[in-house]
């Protein structure tokens, strides 16, 4: 049932924004019990992280990328396939060390999309919302049209200038909201879909390049 209102809940999506299902994007989530090592062997680890980065970038494969204040950050590659991205990832020294917690998810833009930006750009910080379906017996009556108000909220906060980019990961896990400026949590928390625990949200600061969301 939870998948079922998940799925209802992007269709309802689909009928609001233009989406696009050339993108994947991939979080490198803060791992709390990976192993303690020397820091020169994390040192190592990062360097060629970096590096490989750098060499995704410059193949066409990944179009931005950025990290999270409290640790870990994003990926977002231009791929339709969620294998070839796992493959890809493969690559990378920290991934393969397990130093975080990845997932890989189909990204769908409604607001903003993923641009890849010169050798020489400008690092910014957003707001970076995710948000999580939570699906249970409590809420699971009123799910179809709260998620519905829960869209039409995001369209109010968009409409303010603010939004540098909204989007969804396909059938069963949420989506985020990427913000400019300062951000007051009652802003989020106010979101009908989160008021009645339909949604949990994850409110970190991510760096990245500026224009990586196409933004100007």
């Amino acid at each position: 049932m939870k998948r079922i209102l998940a799925v209802l809940f992007f269709l309802v999506a689909q009928n609001t924004f233009a989406q696009t299902s050339e993108l994947i994007f991939v979080f490198l989530n803060k791992q709390t019990d990976k192993a303690e090592l020397p820091e020169a062997e994390v040192k190592k680890i990062m360097e060629g992280h970096l590096a490989n980065i750098e060499r995704l970038a410059k193949e066409g494969k990944l179009i931005s990328a950025g990290p999270f204040d409290a640790g870990g950050g994003i990926f977002i590659f231009k791929s339709r396939s969620i294998a070839e991205v796992n493959e890809w990832l493969s690559t990378d020294p920290g991934v393969k060390a397990n130093r975080w917690r990845v997932e890989v998810l189909p990204y769908f833009p409604r607001t903003g999309s993923a641009c890849a930006v010169g050798e020489t750009y400008e690092m910014v910080t957003y707001q970076f919302i995710r948000y999580i379906p939570n699906i249970a017996k409590f809420n699971i009556q009123h799910a179809p049209e709260t998620f519905k108000k829960h869209d039409d909220y995001l369209k109010t906060i968009i409409k303010t200038g603010n939004a540098v980019a909204e989007g969804t990961f396909g059938d069963s896990e949420g989506g985020i909201l990427v913000m400019k400026g300062d951000l007051q949590r009652e802003v989020i928390e106010t979101d009908p879909a989160v008021r009645e625990g339909l949604l949990e949200i994850e409110i970190q600061k991510l760096w990245i390049a500026k224009g990586g969301f196409c933004e100007k």
